[in-house]
């Protein structure tokens, strides 16, 4: 068995970053990637903002008042504060010592509010290899490992090549794997099958924010790639030709989900100016690609649209930070990037993009250095411990190994209940209840019997299965509409709800307004 100080599950942004300040602490560290590290993810496919704002006190107010009202009021000045200077630091060592090359502006700086995913992640791949990190490309991990105290004491994984498992013992974890897009096809996002929070979760880690999980991008119906910036350039048409009421307004993908349900829905990017129009193919080249080989001028041209869902990795929901170090409430576990909550900085509203890309940075630097200097306070005491798979569903059975059960079965199963519009967009109770009874009967059989010989992909259908649970429970529990947490029957916002909403559990479920669950008292318990 390898023995290491720190692990870093996950070889996106925030697994890249917390495995370089994870080695500058002195910590021997392994990075093992689902993908392959700098090309697989959300952030590798695409362009992304950057929430990089100068220490200006002024500038720095602005942005933190700029979403606080569209989250519901959730977030934390602190948190907001703490990373906007720990990016601005970041994005700086990105320019200066990894050498991205940021466009320069007219009066001679450089522009760092965005960065292109491809060249960020290719330089971020090589800059932790300089560091001395140890990547294992195309392996998942299928579980934790903890010890008889229950401290998270490293990880089991696949190696994809030929389905070997392997054991990597480490005095800390960090989990970077990415939220849950619930293999909707949304671009870069097939790896964010909710894997990491499954794996918290059953090593006795919480989640908060689960029910702003219900994220729903814009894209071309002929293309999985989605910039939903650009669609505020858009006017919206139904199929007869009339432009679609309320679409180009606030809340306007609510008009665009109903109107789906029944017809198709076109637009036209056609609010851009010349200006604008040269802007957005130089910020999003890959935006215009299938464009460009349809023969489509999407500022011209009408084409069809769709709606994709980004669940958690758009949405803001994750496991529940306890620390300013990004520990969890489990000793040597870590998380960083989307399988965090990202409640702390937009509250219930969406961090897609540059939210998302700044605390992937910080969020990344601070797991990666916690982790670090946990592990290397045990110091050799704790390498003979006797470690035990803390994994559940798909890898310990309580029943008969079911072979008729199948993962992929299992994936289409959670799919019809998480995907459609009028159920986990446009929410209501109605819609939810019945949902959830179908998911919890699919935990049920996947808890007794899921098996299969590809455990990456049986532990993938689990971990949607448990989030897709997750999501609505939380959604049922807040009985208003704050942030993208809307019910349809509860139109308004409720400010005896203003509050954050802790969720836990694997076969029973359990949600608590996070001051009760600090306390230990009115945590309401769900039975699945």
């Amino acid at each position: 068995m390898t023995e290491i100080d720190v692990l870093v599950l996950g070889g996106g942004p925030a697994g890249t970053w917390a495995a370089l300040k994870a080695a500058a602490a002195g910590a021997s560290v392994i990075l093992a990637d689902k993908g392959f590290c700098g090309s697989s993810g959300a952030t590798a496919a695409a362009g992304t903002g950057i929430w990089y704002v100068q220490p200006e006190p002024e500038l720095r107010a602005k942005a933190m008042a700029s979403r606080e009202a569209l989250g519901g009021y959730l977030a934390d000045h602190g948190w907001m504060e703490r990373v906007l200077d720990e990016t601005y630091a970041r994005v700086n060592e990105l320019a200066e010592v990894g050498r991205y090359p940021f466009p320069v502006g007219r009066d001679g700086q450089q522009l760092r509010t965005g960065v292109q995913g491809p060249e960020y992640m290719k330089r971020q791949r090589l800059r932790v290899q300089r560091a001395g990190v140890s990547i294992l490309d195309h392996t998942p991990a299928i579980e934790l490992l903890t010890d008889a105290e229950a401290t998270v004491a490293g990880a089991r994984l696949q190696r994809l090549s030929d389905g070997t498992h392997i054991d990597i013992a480490a005095r800390a974890v960090v989990l970077a794997t990415g939220g849950c897009a619930f293999l909707s096809k949304t671009l870069g996002c097939n790896v964010n099958t909710g894997d990491g929070a499954l794996m918290a979760v059953e090593a006795g880690a919480e989640l908060s924010g689960m029910e702003f999980s219900n994220a729903y991008a814009i894209a071309p119906e002929f293309t999985s790639v989605t910039k939903t910036a650009y669609y505020s350039f858009a006017t919206f048409y139904l199929s007869n030709g009339e432009p679609l009421a309320g679409a180009s307004s606030k809340g306007g993908r609510s008009a665009i989900a109903q109107a789906l349900l029944r017809e198709p829905v076109y637009c036209t990017l056609d609010q851009a100016d010349a200006a604008q129009q040269r802007a957005m193919r130089l910020g999003q080249a890959n935006f215009f690609l299938t464009f460009d080989r349809l023969g489509i001028d999407p500022f011209t041209d009408r084409f069809p649209i769709t709606l994709l869902l980004e669940g958690t990795v758009r949405g803001t929901g994750g496991v529940r930070v306890a620390d300013h170090d990004c520990s969890t409430s489990i000793p040597g576990l870590y998380v960083a990037g989307d399988v965090a909550t990202r409640e702390l900085i937009c509250g219930g509203f969406t961090g897609g993009g540059s939210h998302n890309a700044a605390w992937a940075m910080s969020s990344g630097s601070w797991a990666g250095s916690g982790a670090a200097n946990f592990a290397l306070r045990q110091g050799n005491s704790v390498d003979d411990r006797r470690r035990f798979g803390a994994g559940t569903v798909g890898l310990r059975p309580t029943g008969r190994p079911d072979s008729g059960l199948r993962s992929a079965e299992v994936v289409a199963a959670v799919q019809g209940e998480v995907l459609p519009y009028d159920k986990n967009y446009l929410r209501h109770g109605d819609r939810l209840r019945p949902a959830l009874v179908t998911l919890h009967e699919l935990w049920r059989q996947a808890r007794a019997g899921l098996t299969g010989a590809d455990t990456s992909k049986v532990r993938s259908a689990a971990a949607m299965t448990a989030h897709a649970r997750w999501m609505y429970t939380a959604a049922l529990a807040r009985t208003e509409s704050r942030g993208m947490a809307r019910r349809q029957e509860f139109p308004d916002l409720d400010p005896a709800q203003h509050h954050r909403l802790i969720i836990g559990g694997l076969d029973e479920l359990w949600t608590a307004p996070e001051p009760a669950f600090l306390t230990g008292s009115r945590a309401q318990l769900v039975s699945a």
